[in-house]
Protein backbone atom coordinates (compact mmCIF):
# COMPACT_ATOMS: atom_id res chain seq x y z
CA UNK A 1 0.00 0.00 0.00
CA UNK A 2 1.03 3.72 -0.63
CA UNK A 3 2.77 5.19 2.81
CA UNK A 4 1.50 8.85 2.65
CA UNK A 5 3.84 11.27 4.12
CA UNK A 6 1.47 14.25 4.63
CA UNK A 7 -1.22 16.39 2.69
CA UNK A 8 0.18 18.91 0.55
CA UNK A 9 -2.44 20.79 -1.44
CA UNK A 10 -5.66 21.25 -2.54
CA UNK A 11 -6.31 22.51 -6.20
CA UNK A 12 -9.99 24.19 -6.42
CA UNK A 13 -11.81 25.11 -9.80
CA UNK A 14 -14.21 28.14 -9.88
CA UNK A 15 -15.70 30.50 -12.03
CA UNK A 16 -14.81 33.48 -9.35
CA UNK A 17 -11.37 33.07 -9.39
CA UNK A 18 -11.21 37.54 -8.16
CA UNK A 19 -13.46 36.55 -5.50
CA UNK A 20 -11.69 33.83 -4.19
CA UNK A 21 -7.66 35.49 -4.30
CA UNK A 22 -9.63 38.49 -1.94
CA UNK A 23 -11.71 36.22 0.32
CA UNK A 24 -8.22 33.96 0.75
CA UNK A 25 -5.54 36.69 1.07
CA UNK A 26 -8.16 40.02 3.21
CA UNK A 27 -10.66 37.66 5.33
CA UNK A 28 -8.71 33.63 5.67
CA UNK A 29 -5.13 35.25 5.55
CA UNK A 30 -3.01 33.33 3.48
CA UNK A 31 -0.15 34.79 1.77
CA UNK A 32 -0.51 34.83 -2.46
CA UNK A 33 2.31 33.50 -4.00
CA UNK A 34 1.69 33.66 -7.60
CA UNK A 35 -0.58 34.09 -9.87
CA UNK A 36 -1.58 34.33 -13.37
CA UNK A 37 -4.25 34.40 -16.03
CA UNK A 38 -5.79 31.16 -15.06
CA UNK A 39 -4.79 30.11 -11.43
CA UNK A 40 -3.69 31.87 -8.17
CA UNK A 41 -1.34 29.87 -5.48
CA UNK A 42 -1.75 30.50 -1.86
CA UNK A 43 0.05 29.67 1.26
CA UNK A 44 -0.20 29.65 5.50
CA UNK A 45 3.19 27.99 5.94
CA UNK A 46 6.62 27.47 4.57
CA UNK A 47 5.24 24.99 1.73
CA UNK A 48 5.32 26.58 -2.52
CA UNK A 49 1.43 26.68 -1.77
CA UNK A 50 -1.85 24.75 0.28
CA UNK A 51 -4.12 26.12 -2.13
CA UNK A 52 -4.24 26.66 -5.89
CA UNK A 53 -7.51 28.39 -7.00
CA UNK A 54 -8.25 27.35 -10.81
CA UNK A 55 -10.69 29.18 -13.47
CA UNK A 56 -13.23 27.24 -14.13
CA UNK A 57 -16.43 25.58 -11.73
CA UNK A 58 -15.17 22.24 -14.29
CA UNK A 59 -11.73 21.72 -12.92
CA UNK A 60 -13.83 19.99 -9.94
CA UNK A 61 -11.53 19.72 -6.84
CA UNK A 62 -8.20 17.74 -6.38
CA UNK A 63 -6.22 17.31 -3.15
CA UNK A 64 -2.67 15.98 -3.34
CA UNK A 65 -0.44 14.31 -0.74
CA UNK A 66 3.48 13.79 -0.80
CA UNK A 67 5.21 10.79 -0.89
CA UNK A 68 8.89 10.50 0.73
CA UNK A 69 10.54 9.67 -2.44
CA UNK A 70 10.57 9.21 -5.93
CA UNK A 71 10.39 5.19 -5.82
CA UNK A 72 8.11 5.36 -3.33
CA UNK A 73 5.73 7.04 -5.40
CA UNK A 74 6.68 4.46 -8.13
CA UNK A 75 5.82 1.83 -6.19
CA UNK A 76 2.67 3.28 -5.46
CA UNK A 77 1.57 3.36 -9.22
CA UNK A 78 2.39 0.28 -9.70
CA UNK A 79 0.49 -1.19 -6.62
CA UNK A 80 -2.77 0.86 -7.51
CA UNK A 81 -2.62 -0.30 -11.15
CA UNK A 82 -2.75 -3.81 -9.56
CA UNK A 83 -5.30 -3.29 -7.68
CA UNK A 84 -7.43 -2.26 -10.40
CA UNK A 85 -7.37 1.61 -9.66
CA UNK A 86 -6.57 3.55 -12.98
CA UNK A 87 -3.69 5.52 -13.23
CA UNK A 88 -2.36 8.80 -14.94
CA UNK A 89 1.28 9.58 -14.65
CA UNK A 90 0.99 13.74 -14.69
CA UNK A 91 2.74 15.68 -17.48
CA UNK A 92 5.63 18.41 -17.59
CA UNK A 93 2.90 20.75 -17.66
CA UNK A 94 0.86 19.61 -14.85
CA UNK A 95 3.92 18.94 -12.62
CA UNK A 96 5.22 22.28 -12.84
CA UNK A 97 1.64 23.77 -12.47
CA UNK A 98 1.63 21.68 -9.56
CA UNK A 99 5.53 23.22 -8.07
CA UNK A 100 6.30 19.22 -7.91
CA UNK A 101 8.77 17.00 -9.77
CA UNK A 102 6.53 14.09 -10.42
CA UNK A 103 2.71 12.66 -10.10
CA UNK A 104 0.24 10.39 -10.44
CA UNK A 105 -3.31 11.06 -10.53
CA UNK A 106 -6.81 8.93 -9.64
CA UNK A 107 -9.55 8.51 -8.05
CA UNK A 108 -11.22 7.02 -5.46
CA UNK A 109 -14.31 5.35 -5.30
CA UNK A 110 -16.59 8.37 -4.76
CA UNK A 111 -14.65 9.89 -7.42
CA UNK A 112 -12.87 12.27 -5.32
CA UNK A 113 -9.61 13.50 -7.85
CA UNK A 114 -6.28 12.01 -5.44
CA UNK A 115 -2.80 13.28 -6.70
CA UNK A 116 0.32 11.52 -4.95
CA UNK A 117 3.40 13.49 -5.55
CA UNK A 118 7.21 13.77 -5.15
CA UNK A 119 9.27 16.00 -4.45
CA UNK A 120 6.96 19.00 -4.56
CA UNK A 121 8.56 22.71 -4.00
CA UNK A 122 9.67 24.29 -0.62
CA UNK A 123 9.70 27.89 -0.52
CA UNK A 124 12.77 29.67 0.23
CA UNK A 125 10.84 32.61 1.88
CA UNK A 126 8.74 31.78 5.12
CA UNK A 127 5.62 32.92 5.44
CA UNK A 128 3.64 36.38 5.94
CA UNK A 129 0.35 36.89 6.62
CA UNK A 130 -1.61 39.79 5.12
CA UNK A 131 -3.86 39.24 8.13
CA UNK A 132 -2.94 38.37 11.63
CA UNK A 133 -5.01 35.04 11.68
CA UNK A 134 -2.48 33.45 13.57
CA UNK A 135 -1.93 30.74 11.07
CA UNK A 136 0.77 27.95 11.64
CA UNK A 137 0.08 25.74 9.18
CA UNK A 138 -2.18 23.80 6.37
CA UNK A 139 -3.50 20.70 8.30
CA UNK A 140 -6.53 18.80 6.64
CA UNK A 141 -9.13 18.00 4.32
CA UNK A 142 -12.42 16.85 4.76
CA UNK A 143 -14.09 15.09 1.69
CA UNK A 144 -17.32 14.09 0.62
CA UNK A 145 -18.07 10.34 0.64
CA UNK A 146 -21.50 8.77 -1.16
CA UNK A 147 -20.17 5.25 0.62
CA UNK A 148 -18.47 6.03 3.02
CA UNK A 149 -17.38 2.10 4.28
CA UNK A 150 -16.12 1.70 0.61
CA UNK A 151 -14.33 4.85 0.58
CA UNK A 152 -12.78 4.13 4.15
CA UNK A 153 -11.55 0.95 2.98
CA UNK A 154 -9.87 2.21 -0.03
CA UNK A 155 -8.26 4.48 2.07
CA UNK A 156 -7.16 2.11 4.62
CA UNK A 157 -6.36 -0.37 2.00
CA UNK A 158 -4.61 1.35 -0.73
CA UNK A 159 -2.95 4.22 0.72
CA UNK A 160 -2.53 3.30 4.34
CA UNK A 161 -4.58 5.31 6.29
CA UNK A 162 -5.24 4.50 9.90
CA UNK A 163 -8.70 5.16 11.01
CA UNK A 164 -8.47 7.33 14.29
CA UNK A 165 -12.62 7.57 15.23
CA UNK A 166 -15.64 7.54 13.60
CA UNK A 167 -19.12 9.64 13.51
CA UNK A 168 -21.57 7.52 12.07
CA UNK A 169 -20.17 5.31 9.48
CA UNK A 170 -17.83 7.73 8.24
CA UNK A 171 -13.89 7.76 9.28
CA UNK A 172 -11.56 10.79 10.57
CA UNK A 173 -7.99 9.58 9.26
CA UNK A 174 -4.93 9.80 9.85
CA UNK A 175 -1.23 9.17 8.02
CA UNK A 176 1.26 10.26 10.66
CA UNK A 177 0.37 10.80 13.84
CA UNK A 178 -2.30 13.76 13.64
CA UNK A 179 -5.69 12.63 14.45
CA UNK A 180 -6.75 13.40 10.76
CA UNK A 181 -5.24 14.63 7.75
CA UNK A 182 -8.82 13.30 5.76
CA UNK A 183 -12.42 13.57 7.22
CA UNK A 184 -14.80 11.82 5.19
CA UNK A 185 -18.43 13.24 5.47
CA UNK A 186 -21.88 11.68 3.98
CA UNK A 187 -22.53 13.61 0.95
CA UNK A 188 -24.88 13.31 -2.34
CA UNK A 189 -21.46 13.96 -4.53
CA UNK A 190 -17.82 14.17 -4.63
CA UNK A 191 -15.71 17.05 -3.69
CA UNK A 192 -13.71 18.81 -1.03
CA UNK A 193 -15.92 19.62 2.07
CA UNK A 194 -13.85 21.62 4.11
CA UNK A 195 -10.00 23.13 3.97
CA UNK A 196 -8.36 23.14 7.55
CA UNK A 197 -5.51 25.61 8.84
CA UNK A 198 -3.94 25.54 12.37
CA UNK A 199 -4.13 28.60 14.40
CA UNK A 200 -1.28 29.29 17.01
CA UNK A 201 -4.25 28.59 19.94
CA UNK A 202 -7.93 29.74 20.87
CA UNK A 203 -6.94 33.56 21.34
CA UNK A 204 -6.44 33.38 17.59
CA UNK A 205 -10.11 31.63 16.92
CA UNK A 206 -11.78 33.85 19.34
CA UNK A 207 -10.24 37.21 17.55
CA UNK A 208 -11.01 35.78 14.19
CA UNK A 209 -14.53 34.83 15.52
CA UNK A 210 -15.40 38.28 15.96
CA UNK A 211 -13.18 39.97 12.68
CA UNK A 212 -15.31 37.49 10.11
CA UNK A 213 -18.63 38.64 11.80
CA UNK A 214 -17.28 41.90 11.14
CA UNK A 215 -16.70 41.31 7.96
CA UNK A 216 -19.97 39.94 7.55
CA UNK A 217 -18.73 36.22 6.54
CA UNK A 218 -21.28 33.64 7.44
CA UNK A 219 -19.86 31.23 10.39
CA UNK A 220 -20.85 27.65 9.75
CA UNK A 221 -20.02 26.09 12.99
CA UNK A 222 -18.04 27.11 16.43
CA UNK A 223 -16.13 28.63 18.49
CA UNK A 224 -16.18 24.77 19.93
CA UNK A 225 -14.71 21.56 20.53
CA UNK A 226 -14.57 18.40 18.92
CA UNK A 227 -15.31 14.91 20.86
CA UNK A 228 -13.18 13.39 18.44
CA UNK A 229 -9.52 15.13 18.14
CA UNK A 230 -10.02 17.43 21.07
CA UNK A 231 -9.29 20.22 18.67
CA UNK A 232 -10.71 23.90 19.31
CA UNK A 233 -12.32 24.99 16.27
CA UNK A 234 -13.91 27.51 13.80
CA UNK A 235 -15.66 26.76 10.46
CA UNK A 236 -16.84 29.71 8.11
CA UNK A 237 -18.31 29.85 4.43
CA UNK A 238 -16.37 31.45 1.67
CA UNK A 239 -17.26 31.87 -2.38
CA UNK A 240 -18.59 28.81 -3.91
CA UNK A 241 -20.01 27.64 -0.45
CA UNK A 242 -16.62 26.07 0.01
CA UNK A 243 -15.89 25.75 3.95
CA UNK A 244 -13.00 26.83 5.61
CA UNK A 245 -11.27 26.19 9.49
CA UNK A 246 -9.48 26.94 11.26
CA UNK A 247 -8.41 24.75 14.81
CA UNK A 248 -5.73 24.32 17.54
CA UNK A 249 -5.12 21.69 19.86
CA UNK A 250 -5.66 18.66 17.42
CA UNK A 251 -4.50 15.27 19.43
CA UNK A 252 -1.44 14.05 17.67
CA UNK A 253 -0.64 10.57 18.76
CA UNK A 254 3.04 9.11 19.86
CA UNK A 255 4.47 5.85 17.86
CA UNK A 256 2.78 3.78 20.95
CA UNK A 257 -0.60 5.81 21.11
CA UNK A 258 -0.67 4.79 17.17
CA UNK A 259 0.00 1.11 18.05
CA UNK A 260 -2.43 0.91 21.07
CA UNK A 261 -5.39 3.34 19.33
CA UNK A 262 -8.64 1.33 19.16
CA UNK A 263 -11.11 4.13 16.96
CA UNK A 264 -14.04 5.06 19.13
CA UNK A 265 -17.67 5.07 17.37
CA UNK A 266 -19.43 8.32 17.63
CA UNK A 267 -23.37 8.97 16.95
CA UNK A 268 -23.88 11.44 13.77
CA UNK A 269 -25.31 13.74 16.79
CA UNK A 270 -24.08 17.57 17.94
CA UNK A 271 -22.42 16.77 20.79
CA UNK A 272 -20.05 14.31 18.69
CA UNK A 273 -19.08 17.27 16.69
CA UNK A 274 -18.84 19.78 19.71
CA UNK A 275 -18.44 19.41 23.64
CA UNK A 276 -19.06 22.77 24.27
CA UNK A 277 -22.80 22.78 22.62
CA UNK A 278 -22.14 24.82 18.98
CA UNK A 279 -24.54 23.48 16.67
CA UNK A 280 -23.35 23.37 12.71
CA UNK A 281 -24.49 25.43 10.47
CA UNK A 282 -23.38 22.43 8.07
CA UNK A 283 -25.98 20.04 6.18
CA UNK A 284 -23.39 17.20 6.56
CA UNK A 285 -22.61 17.57 10.64
CA UNK A 286 -26.64 17.93 11.59
CA UNK A 287 -28.26 14.21 12.43
CA UNK A 288 -31.02 12.91 10.21
CA UNK A 289 -33.82 13.63 12.43
CA UNK A 290 -32.38 17.64 12.49
CA UNK A 291 -31.59 17.48 8.54
CA UNK A 292 -35.29 16.61 7.91
CA UNK A 293 -36.56 19.62 10.86
CA UNK A 294 -34.41 22.37 8.38
CA UNK A 295 -35.64 20.76 4.95
CA UNK A 296 -39.38 21.48 6.12
CA UNK A 297 -37.97 24.59 7.51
Amino acid sequence: MADLHDIRYVRIGTDRLDENVDFAVRILGLELVHRDSDAAYLRGDDRDHNICYVKGAAVGHTVGFEMATSDQLDRAAAELEAAGVAVRRGNTEECERRRVRDLIRFTDPTGNAIELVARPAASGRRYFAPRDAGITSFSHVGLRTTDARTDEAFWTGQLGAKVSDWIEDAALLRIDGVHHKVALFNSAYAGVHHINFQVEDVDDIMRSWYFLQEQGVRIAFGPGRHATSGARFLYFYGPDGMIYEYSCGVRVFSEDEDRRHVPRQFRREPSSYCTWGSKPDIAEFRSEEEGSIAHAG
